[in-house]
């Protein structure tokens, strides 16, 4: 009676450790999505939305790919270590980012701190493989939904805060995003358990530790590789959002960062309200096999409506229909964290993390470069919303690997 007594606060001290964490992560990035056009404009000398995009783009591009190579380190040491040094650590040095790209006067250094920022952050993955450990199989998709559900709130407050103080200049918000990180590593510091017992850890092998590595070890796992498969197509789609959106606003609204930190905000709220609230009650009425597969049909059709707005209140008014999205992630993650043992969960948050990150690597070059040319003065057509159609697309070719893999089990 003592064990149990004692295990579930520090159950719910880890819970609400994971929540804050994600919630300050996502902040950190929605409070530097409004300024991010203005920023790169001033540091590229071009005064080109388009071509800002097309930075952006390249930028996304470059944190993605060190976190494609080094995200299975990460997950891999956190199966052999432990979640909670990898996962100060990785705070640590997203801090550390902040203040760089605060200060720097140089385009390159931009790009230097992103790329290093890339290579530590395993935060998500930590946090979703810290889930895994303490959260009992049936109830591991709402569990998941918890982090979404951060996430959300996240969003809500991260880009209404960065549009306000982005007001007073591109560089308050990454001075604003370093401080709540480096606040939130000493308080997970001073508070965060670990959640991996000794015994459920594994021995680090490098051949694992790579990409590459995971891909074969989760061949023996068919319906989980084709879930990743289609989580990898998926997010091709959906990171239309953080590479485009803040440039899309600008361009076809010729919104604010108060603006654009305002309509972020408000799509986190619609996130945070479906993960929050409504994905444990679609979860037992639908099972985590449907509502992926409604997730996936709402999302088509908010990313065409997207495509082809006009207006300024259009994007408010299809923020519900987006925040239906929310569903996708959290019931796959079930579905796959449900059909791994349990040393190997870090192994397979290192997965999604890594394909994640190739999928960031895909998307900026594709939407960035086709924002660019859809935009570019004189060009042969001026179409802002070309990247939500392609994303549309993406988001309804990922359902073929995901019903395979459903098939598979």
């Amino acid at each position: 009676m003592t064990d149990a007594t004692t295990a579930k606060p520090v159950k719910d001290r880890a819970l609400l450790f994971i929540f804050i964490t994600v919630a300050i992560n996502s902040m950190g990035i929605g409070l530097i999505m409004p300024v991010m056009p203005d920023l790169l404009q001033e540091l590229s000398g071009d005064a080109d939305v388009g071509t800002a995009a097309a930075w952006g783009g390249w930028l996304t591009a470059s944190f993605a790919v060190m976190q494609f190579l080094l995200s299975p380190v990460l997950g891999n040491l956190s199966d052999a270590y432990g979640r909670r040094p990898v996962l100060l650590g990785s705070l640590f040095v997203m801090g550390i980012d902040y203040l760089i790209m605060a200060t720097t006067p140089y385009l390159a250094l931009l790009f230097l701190a992103r790329m290093m920022a890339g290579a530590a952050s395993a935060t998500f993955a930590t946090a979703n493989a810290f889930i895994a450990d303490i959260a009992p199989p049936e109830k591991r998709a709402q569990y998941f939904g918890i982090t979404g559900a951060a996430f959300g709130i996240g969003f809500i407050f991260g880009p209404a805060i960065g549009g306000v103080v982005g007001e007073f200049g591109p560089r308050m918000p990454f001075y604003t995003a370093a401080l709540l990180t480096f606040g939130n590593f000493l308080f997970g510091y001073l508070a965060l358990p670990e959640s991996l017992q000794p015994e459920k850890r594994r021995k680090f092998e490098a051949r694992r530790a790579n990409s590459i590595g995971i891909a074969l070890a989760m061949r023996r796992y068919p319906a989980v590789l084709w879930m990743l498969i289609a989580v990898a197509v998926y997010n091709i789609a959906h990171y239309v959002y953080p590479v485009i959106w803040s440039y899309y606003a600008k361009e076809r609204f010729d919104w604010t960062p108060f603006d654009i930190g305002l309509s972020l905000a408000c799509v986190g709220v619609g996130f945070a309200i479906v993960q929050g609230l409504l994905i444990k009650r679609i979860l037992a009425l639908l099972g985590e096999a449907r509502t992926a597969l409604a997730g996936f049909a709402v999302d088509v059709v908010a990313l065409l409506c997207l495509a082809f707005a006009t207006q300024g209140w259009m994007v408010y008014a299809l923020i519900p229909l987006t925040a239906f999205s929310a569903l996708i992630a959290p019931a796959i993650q079930g579905l796959m964290s449900n059909a791994i043992p349990d040393d190997a969960q870090g192994e397979l948050q290192g997965a999604v993390s890594a394909l994640n990150s190739l999928s960031f690597v895909v998307t900026p070059i594709i939407m960035a470069q086709l924002f660019f040319f859809a935009t570019t003065p004189g060009g042969p057509i001026y179409f802002p919303g070309a990247p939500f159609l392609a994303a549309a697309f993406f988001s309804a070719i990922a359902v073929v690997p995901f019903l395979i893999g459903l098939n598979r089990r």
